[in-house]
This record gives structure tokens, C-alpha cells and sequence, in this order.
């Protein structure tokens, strides 16, 4: 792919994470009506993984990352895989080095899976220390 065009996308996806982290700043998920709700928890009463997740985020942008922590944990391993591999591609683009990329190893991804499983489900026991990770 060409350098240019690679910049144009990377210019594009970095407007559009800017608009979306603009009205996340913006607007509090738990206060405002337009942002997404829960399927799982709507259906089943039951929280998912990802639970609580639009609210961290909004408390990120305000710089409360404890209070963020508070509401979705596993967001840090998010942030973690995501940081990691914009890294390792802005590496391979800048410098032409190519690196073994973890994320791409498939017991890398089972195990990322099985953490937001267990995560998923550690979250729903109503006893604690697992009442803490509840959003």
C-alpha cells in the first residue's frame, strides 16, 4: 500500500476517534440518551464485558481514571492492546522494520478471550471482592 495513502486513513481514523473522544468528553453516557445502551444487560439483566465502558471512557477524558477503572477494569487491557499495536504498526511504517506482533500469535488471542469471559462472568457474582468489578 502506498505511504500516502496509509497517512490519508491514518488521518482519517485519527478525525474520527477525535469526534467520537469529543463527544465522549462532552456528554456523560450515564446522563445523556443518544449513546448506545447495553444489548445484554437490556435482554438479560446481566452484565457483559464491556459494561460501564462509555462511562470509563468518558471519565478518562476528564482525567478521573480511577473513577474510569470503576466502571469497566478491563478497559485497561484494551487500551493496553490497542496501544500496543498501533505501536508496533506505526513501527513497521515509519521505520521498515518488520516485528513478531503478539497480537497476531493465536495464543495470544485465546488467551485475551478467555480473560473477557472470566471477566464477563466474575462480574455478574453478586459476593464480594467480585461486586467490584460491577459497573
Amino acid at each position: 500500500m502506498d505511504i500516502k495513502l496509509k497517512i490519508g486513513i491514518g488521518l482519517l481514523i485519527g478525525l474520527a476517534v477525535a469526534f467520537i473522544s469529543l463527544l465522549y468528553f462532552r456528554f456523560d453516557p450515564s446522563e445523556i440518551g443518544f449513546f448506545p445502551k447495553c444489548p445484554v444487560y437490556a435482554f438479560t439483566g446481566y452484565y457483559c464485558s464491556g459494561c460501564g465502558s462509555q462511562r470509563a471512557i468518558h471519565e478518562f477524558l476528564h482525567g478521573k481514571i480511577l473513577a474510569g477503572l470503576k466502571h469497566n477494569f478491563l478497559i485497561l487491557l484494551l487500551a493496553i492492546v490497542l496501544l500496543y499495536d498501533v505501536f508496533v504498526k506505526l513501527a513497521q511504517t515509519f521505520f521498515n522494520k518488520t516485528f513478531n506482533n503478539l497480537l497476531q500469535n493465536s495464543k495470544t488471542t485465546y488467551i485475551i478471550l478467555f480473560m473477557i469471559i472470566l471477566f464477563g462472568i466474575l462480574r455478574n457474582i453478586n459476593v464480594y471482592p467480585f461486586t467490584v468489578l460491577a459497573p
